[in-house]
């Protein structure tokens, strides 16, 4: 088996596929490196294909009117992409950089939209994929124009525990590793007012902050301060492929 279809295995939205679907997609794919810092694509790229990470980490960008960067996504290993490749943009809006050292496959756009015409299930995967993130984008959009920075900081954590939480000692570990900084470009403050929230949140016993570790002590707790729907950890964005 080679390398890039053991990676393709392991996204979820190429499950459903015989061995013969995938070792044909296969065939198609290129897989590259990108050193952490490094962009896999930039604004006005050209949208040629769609990307799996297969290993290390991503974050989706984009460029504030005052040239501050907002993070719109981080991605992890065996998630999808640049996805609104296959709707018809010419070019990419956002960007894609390396938070650390990572392993990226591409697949070209005719090869995705030919699988989604003769594959009516995975059409329909991509379909619920698009939609479940433009959601979660639409939630953090009304969370930066109507709440407070301690608000929006306590419901980008109530997410991050959503897609990367695990249970740990004394509560949810985030199992994504943030700078102040990070969070601040998250939730479009500043780095010094994170620091300030959070040292609040530690104070009234809602979380434990370590280096780069997030510990939330009771997510009911924290959620019902902000009338947030309680997540479930560690979920991602799994529900939008089961069932499909």
């Amino acid at each position: 088996m080679s390398e890039r279809l053991w990676y393709l295995k392991r996204c979820e939205l190429f499950e459903r596929l015989s061995s013969e679907q995938l070792a044909a997609l296969e065939s198609h794919c290129s897989m590259r490196k990108f050193p952490k810092r490094s962009l896999v694509y930039s604004p006005r790229d050209p949208t040629e294909g769609v990307f799996l990470m297969a290993a290390g980490r991503v974050k989706i960008c984009t460029l504030t009117e005052d040239g501050k960067q907002a993070i719109l996504a981080f991605l992890e290993p065996g998630e999808l992409f640049g996805e609104l490749a296959v709707l018809g943009p010419d070019v990419h809006e956002d960007y894609a950089e390396a938070c650390e050292d990572s392993l990226v496959i591409r697949i070209p756009i005719h090869v995705m939209q030919r699988l989604m015409d003769d594959h009516p299930a995975f059409g329909t995967g991509i379909t619920k994929l698009i939609g479940f993130r433009r959601r979660r984008l639409e939630r953090r959009l009304r969370s930066l124009l109507f709440r407070s920075n301690r608000d929006r900081l306590i419901l980008a954590l109530l997410d991050l525990a959503e897609q990367y939480g695990y249970p740990a000692a004394g509560g949810i570990q985030l199992g994504v590793k943030l700078s102040h900084q990070d969070l601040a470009n998250m939730i479009g403050s500043t780095r010094e007012s994170v620091t300030i929230a959070l040292g609040e949140l530690q104070a009234e016993r809602h979380l434990r902050v370590g280096r780069r570790k997030i510990v939330l002590v009771n997510l009911e707790r924290l959620a019902r301060t902000v009338n947030a729907p309680v997540p479930i950890p560690g979920t991602r964005y799994a529900a939008v492929v089961e069932n499909r």
